[in-house]
């Protein structure tokens, strides 16, 4: 074989590599053929031009620096870029050190090439006065890869982009968050610790996809002031960052239950009492003085009684030990319970806003008995029809 066979043989053979690893990274969706998506969870690009905003355009602005209000970080919101990233990359609330919501990666509309295309999670803002007479967002999923979320904003203009954003750019990046957490729930449907399903489901009525990796370590019942707890315990130790997820019940009482109040006040006598460390007498608490426990009401299919705390946890009288936490409190109206379950991790020295948000996608598989219920009204339903 002389060289110039030998050099078009290797080309060939590079250009067939290259096609079959293409081609098993594809999957299909509604007949067309998908690469799969590029990058990893929790980043973003964003694809505008940059341009300095006005003196009316900043003293519109909700926040005038990218960390927001009150701030020891002052880095004044100056251009449209600035705008988007004081939003999608703000500091996660209640972890002990700054992460932002999303690590972004920026580029103008003329740079977005093909390549570009295939990335996971994509914010696009088109200012174009000649196509536009109103700004408008448009999200879609598996647009140019899979898994893929793309919001495109449009506008006529920078004055009408700017009092756009100001208005949904939160709920805008709540909306890429959710792609993640949906994404993290495929995974978790596939990989389940089916014996601690199990029990939820025999004991308490209720279902969550618990993940493979977490280990049951208690399943109890107990009494606290007079009032019976039920206690279920999963841990994933695997690696340098420790996972817990715990989930508890108490006997709902009225709508004073679901106060920030209340509920911490429970978490506290809950976990104080049944979560400890290696020192006797160190126990489980909650960090109120410096970055004090945020409650969110949430909403879930017409329940009335549904929130979500966010704060960070320590241990009391031993270990110098603490980290982040995310709970959801539900009601079973069947049984009139409440039903807490909350993840919290333990990673010294290590970055923790993607573990936290892997282990907190799991408590949005939570269904209490009457979304059961529901669910298999509805396939005697189908059933009965047909």
């Amino acid at each position: 074989m002389n060289d110039n066979m030998k050099t078009k043989f290797g080309f060939f053979m590079a250009v067939f590599v290259f096609a079959a690893i293409l081609f098993c990274g594809c999957g299909k969706k509604s007949g067309r053929t998908l690469t799969s998506a590029t990058g990893t969870i929790y980043e973003c690009l964003v694809v505008m031009n940059e341009n300095p905003l006005t003196q009316d355009e900043i003293s519109s602005l909700k926040q005038p620096s990218l960390y927001g209000n009150g701030s020891a970080y002052d880095e004044p919101i100056s251009t449209t870029y600035d705008l988007v990233r004081s939003v999608m990359a703000a500091p996660m609330p209640c972890l002990p050190q700054m992460e932002d919501y999303f690590q972004l990666s920026h580029v103008s509309i003329a740079e977005f090439d093909d390549f570009l295309k295939a990335t996971r999670n994509i914010l696009i803002v088109d200012l174009n006065p000649d196509r536009y007479t109103q700004a408008k967002c448009t999200c879609v999923r598996d647009n140019w890869s899979t898994p893929q979320a793309v919001c495109r904003i449009q506008a006529p203009s920078q004055e009408a982009f700017v009092a756009y954003w100001n208005e949904f750019g939160t709920a805008i990046r709540d909306w890429f968050v959710k792609q993640e957490i949906d994404r993290q729930n495929k995974f978790y449907r596939n990989m389940t610790n089916q014996e601690a399903r199990t029990k939820l489901q025999n004991k308490w009525g209720c279902d969550m996809l618990i993940c493979e990796d977490y280990m049951l370590i208690m399943d109890t019942t107990v009494l606290l002031n007079d009032e019976k707890v039920d206690f279920l315990w999963c841990c994933n130790s695997k690696g340098p960052i420790r996972r817990d997820l715990v989930l508890y019940r108490y006997p709902f009482r009225d709508a004073d239950t679901f106060t920030p109040e209340y509920l911490n006040a429970k978490r506290d006598l809950v976990l104080g009492q049944l979560v400890t460390a290696q020192l006797e007498g160190s126990h489980m608490g909650t960090e109120y003085d410096i970055f004090p426990p945020q409650f969110r009401a949430l909403s879930v299919q017409n329940n009335a009684y549904a929130a979500e705390i966010r704060g960070l946890w320590l241990i009391l009288d031993g270990e110098n030990m603490g980290g982040p936490y995310v709970s959801h409190s539900r009601v079973d109206e069947y049984g009139q319970y409440v039903v807490t379950a909350e993840v919290f991790i333990f990673a010294s020295g290590q970055k923790k806003r993607n573990a936290l948000r892997q282990a907190e996608a799991m408590l949005y598989t939570l269904k209490m008995p009457q979304e059961l219920n529901a669910l298999d009204e509805v396939v005697v339903d189908k059933d009965s029809v047909e």
